[in-house]
């Protein structure tokens, strides 16, 4: 029974899976250090925020910051074209979102326009890039997982 893996030589060719090489891979990445770019001024943003401003929006935007690089680290870990446009969505509807914030806090003057600006900038500079990623992305690699999104 354990004798099948020792005469199956094609375990030996495939190449072994580095995780720190594909973690550093992930983090070297430029759309992966504006992420992170607007996590951080996020946070800040959301810790200059009254309690019950902090209560109400500091969990959703810092949710949407956050879900933009995990799921950009998720569709770098695999080829699937479905999955990765999957990612992508996500990841687009989570920048809208935090996006969309910056209005909610300047229509209630919680923070200084410019300050909100500067979070509207990086979100700007995300979807540059984003687009970018996202070209190339290769349509050939796809599996059908039976939901019928992005697929021909």
């Amino acid at each position: 029974m354990w004798d099948d893996f020792d005469k199956n030589d094609d375990w030996d060719d495939e190449e072994e899976f580095d995780p720190k090489s594909m973690r550093d891979q992930i983090f070297s990445h430029p759309l992966m250090k504006k992420g992170n770019e607007i996590v951080s001024l996020t946070h800040a943003l959301v810790g200059s925020l009254d309690e019950a401003r902090k209560e109400l929006y500091g969990g959703m935007m810092m949710e949407d910051a956050t879900v933009i690089c995990s799921k950009f680290a998720g569709a770098e870990a695999v080829s699937d074209f479905v999955l990765k446009m999957e990612y992508a969505t996500i990841m687009k509807v989570h920048a809208r979102h935090l996006n969309s914030m910056t209005y909610q806090l300047a229509m209630e003057e919680t923070h200084a326009e410019e300050h909100l600006n500067l979070l509207r900038e990086l979100i700007a500079e995300f979807k540059v890039l984003f687009v970018e990623w996202v070209k190339g992305f290769d349509p050939t690699e796809r599996y059908d997982d039976g939901w019928g999104l992005f697929i021909d």
